[in-house]
């Protein structure tokens, strides 16, 4: 006789399939933006060399560098099954968990969208360069920063389908950062380009099309 009911297997075989896309839409952001450096790097090489940083403090620093940490940690708890998971599940339907793969791939596509058109002017951090260009097209013709409106859906899509509190706890983390850096980040761009800039906000909406 099997030591699992059908109704036992119906759930290992969905929780299954909720793993597997959390996998397939991590491992792609993942891909993606190593890709990107990548490409940076081989662009950088013929850019001028001078710089102006803005400096964005250690808090920024030590909010991203403990977020790497707890991440890296809740993967190896994810990837191993432990029963810690389980005790931070968060009891959502599989319909809504659903959405969330389909809000993660969505998010893929927009960051691939958004960093082709951005080529070579991106940076991980607050600075301009010697030659910067303020662009327009693509996603950046409606929004202002689809990167950033990218990781906010990869983030609400891993967390929906690995419905788990942990990720909920760093989804909030993250989006504060985000929602903190983006005002420094507009008035750096208003500094470098001025009323194009301006005029450019007031036409775009700041994570969603105007």
């Amino acid at each position: 006789m099997s030591a699992f009911s059908a109704k036992d297997i119906k759930v290992m075989s969905v929780e299954f399939l909720f793993r597997t896309a959390f996998w397939i839409v991590f491992g792609g952001m993942l891909m993606l933006q190593v890709w990107f450096a990548f490409q940076s790097r081989q662009t950088e090489a013929g850019r001028a060399a001078k710089r102006v940083d803005r400096d964005e403090g250690w808090g920024h620093t030590f909010v991203r560098a403990g977020r790497a940490l707890s991440l890296v940690a809740f993967l190896v708890i994810f990837a191993i099954d432990s029963p810690l998971f389980g005790v931070l599940r968060v009891p959502l339907p599989d319909w809504l968990r659903g959405i969330g793969i389909v809000i993660g791939v969505a998010s893929l596509a927009l960051y691939a969208w958004a960093r082709a058109a951005l080529g070579k002017e991106w940076s991980s951090s607050l600075q301009v360069r010697e030659q910067q260009h303020l662009v327009t097209t693509g996603p950046y013709a409606r929004i202002r920063h689809p990167i950033y409106s990218a990781l906010i859906g990869f983030m609400i899509g891993i967390t929906l389908i690995t419905a788990n509190w942990f990720l909920v706890a760093f989804f909030a983390i993250s989006y504060v950062d985000l929602c903190l850096r983006i005002p420094k980040e507009e008035q750096m761009m208003i500094a470098e380009f001025g009323e194009d800039y301006i005029i450019y906000m007031q036409r775009t909406g700041r994570l969603l099309p105007k």
